[in-house]
């Protein structure tokens, strides 16, 4: 898959990050560490190459909780897939943010 050969360091903790369940922009910069002005890029790109898909929440919830919308993300299947093969490329990405325990069952 061309995807996987282009997968970038940066990229691939992004969709590690999405994985373990960290859905939306600021959490994934929380547990990545990276600024925002290379993960937002960087999951217009994940999405573009349909490795990503987003949807915004209901304004409703966002107001109840009285902050922004957020953008929700989640891998598609090719996403999975690519992540898959991203694990050869960089062993430790895995341990570096673990996934939930009932995905790796």
């Amino acid at each position: 898959m061309p995807v996987e050969a282009r997968l970038s360091h940066t990229a691939a903790m992004i969709l590690q990050a999405i994985h373990a369940g960290h859905i939306y922009g600021f959490s994934v910069m929380a547990m990545t560490g990276l600024p925002s002005g290379t993960v937002y890029p960087a999951m217009r790109r994940l999405e573009r190459d349909g490795l990503i898909l987003s949807k915004w929440e209901q304004q409703s919830i966002a107001d109840a909780e009285q902050r922004p919308p957020r953008k929700y993300y989640r891998l598609t299947r090719t996403g999975r897939a690519t992540l898959d093969a991203v694990y050869k490329r960089y062993p430790l990405l895995e341990k570096m943010i673990p996934a939930p325990e009932l995905e790796r069952a």
